[in-house]
């Protein structure tokens, strides 16, 4: 009898136990009174850490829940669930969660970070990478057909032998692309259904051409290449869902395109440029972006554009620290982009620095302005020590330091060997010095225009002793770069 009652009370609590653990949409809602539970009742859990005002964990909830809802409707064992930041802060901590969202993956208790899309298939794709084969066996035609239909991107291999090499490097492909699923047949019937001959990897697209098949060498690279290519559409429009994919694909080269569907410019331009975004498809990305969303505004500031420049284009090269090419034929035509994107692949194009106008009044006040037109004229003065701080309008450190770097320009007013001096580093580039960080501090030193960059606390005194000592001070301030660290420095290269 004891035995019935202690069996009885442990179903309760399990009960009860469950009975917390709400479901939202499909999607678990875990807090730190079911957090241990969740983890281990379920092999695979997905956990995501938001907070209720982020904007971009708004926009990841219908993808989550349509994701958890997928995966529900064909019994997978993999479950989804959601952490309210705000609220479970030990839980927040624990995870090292340091924005939002925050997706953490634990498989049979083991916890690994996400590295898949926002999109619920780039979810759903991505667990079941995790958790299952590299690719599905494709055994009959309706099961191929299902698998093909059920994907924007689906990429088949077609191997008689599934043991040959080329099979072999395709499942390795196959385990270390997340964000597309991969199927494999040897079926009589399938190659026949499509027509594919043995040995053919075949990416099945719901977009452009509908499918591309790769005919290249089998390497791991090359087949990654060829999805990285195709799997993408001829023209991407960039947005929160396809950043990581512009951005981190294989093609550094970007032909950037700046339109507004408001004024219709998508319908008007896009037919235009596939000719040429389908010659240079491996070679050069075309991309566009809607310039009425005010999140692109900072894009268009880097480039030195404003909406009233729109539309217009610019190609930038990702591996030599954001070079950025503007044509000279401004209209956005078949021709004329055809004929600028060919220059640059060809090596024919003159890199595009940015530059302010100098103001006439540029040396009126103690910290004088510098521009792209004047910088080497007045920083390599070899009879003066001159001291250059790089900024950034948007800069909160560098909007702190305003005040006191007027200070030090009144400090240093009547000295005819020392200039004080600041560069608008977002509207100004210059094409051998590169600025990452803002602010940056550099004191170019007279006789040798050694440059000495300053690192040390932003204080008047601090920035004094450094000028006087020739930059042989405040170099080494660990605690004003701690500092800088835990409030995230501004880079030049963060869109």
């Amino acid at each position: 009898m004891k035995v019935d009652v202690f069996c009885l009370a442990t179903l309760c609590l399990v009960a009860i136990s469950l009975a917390k653990i709400e479901v939202e949409d499909g999607v678990l809602v875990v807090t730190k009174d079911n957090f241990d539970s969740v983890i281990q009742d379920n092999d695979y859990v997905l956990l995501e850490f938001y907070a209720p005002w982020c904007g971009h964990c708004k926009a990841l909830a219908p993808e989550y829940a349509k994701a958890a809802k997928k995966l529900e409707e064909t019994n997978s064992p993999i479950k989804l669930g959601k952490i309210d930041a705000t609220v479970e802060s030990a839980l927040t901590e624990k995870h090292l969660v340091r924005g939002y969202p925050t997706l953490k993956f634990y498989r049979k208790g083991i916890q690994i970070d996400y590295t898949g899309g926002r999109q619920a298939d780039e979810i759903v794709n991505w667990l079941l990478k995790k958790t299952g084969p590299p690719a599905k066996d494709l055994t009959t035609v309706d099961e191929a057909k299902a698998f093909i239909e059920a994907h924007k991107v689906a990429i088949v291999g077609f191997f008689k032998d599934v043991t040959s090499d080329a099979a072999k490097i395709f499942l390795e492909v196959g385990s270390i692309v997340d964000d597309h699923v991969f199927g494999i047949t040897s079926a009589d019937e399938v190659f026949s259904e499509y027509g594919i001959e043995d040995g053919k990897i075949v990416l099945f697209k719901k977009f452009d051409e509908g499918k591309a098949v790769f005919d290249g060498e089998y390497t791991t690279t090359a087949v990654q290449n060829f999805i990285s290519v195709f799997s993408l559409p001829l023209v991407v429009e960039f947005n929160q869902d396809t950043a990581q994919k512009i951005f981190s694909g294989d093609i550094k080269s970007h032909l950037l395109l700046f339109l507004s569907k408001e004024a219709g410019h998508f319908e008007k331009y896009i037919e235009g440029i596939q000719e040429p975004a389908k010659k240079y498809r491996s070679e050069v990305l075309f991309v566009t972006i809607n310039c009425d969303e005010t999140d692109h505004e900072r894009i268009l500031e880097f480039f030195g554009l404003k909406k009233d420049d729109v539309p217009a284009m610019r190609l930038i090269k990702l591996e030599q620290d954001m070079a950025k090419y503007k044509p000279d034929k401004p209209e956005i035509t078949t021709e004329n982009v055809l004929e600028f994107v060919t220059a640059f692949v060809e090596g024919k194009l003159k890199r595009h620095l940015l530059t302010q106008d100098l103001p006439e009044d540029w040396d009126k006040n103690p910290v004088k302005i510098l521009v792209g037109t004047n910088f080497h004229e007045i920083a390599f003065d070899k009879k003066k020590d001159v001291f250059v701080e790089f900024y950034a309008p948007w800069c909160g450190h560098c909007q702190q330091l305003a005040p006191i770097y007027d200070q030090l320009g009144e400090k240093y007013k009547d000295n005819d060997k020392l200039v004080i001096a600041k560069m608008d580093a977002t509207a100004n580039e210059l094409e051998d010095i590169k600025v990452l960080n803002f602010p940056t501090l550099t004191l170019y030193k007279k006789e040798t225009n050694e440059a000495v960059e300053y690192n040390g606390e932003r204080t008047l005194e601090g920035l004094s002793k450094f000028i006087e000592s020739g930059g042989a001070y405040g170099e080494a301030a660990e605690e004003a770069q701690e500092e800088d660290e835990d409030d995230d420095v501004p880079r030049k290269d963060e869109l």
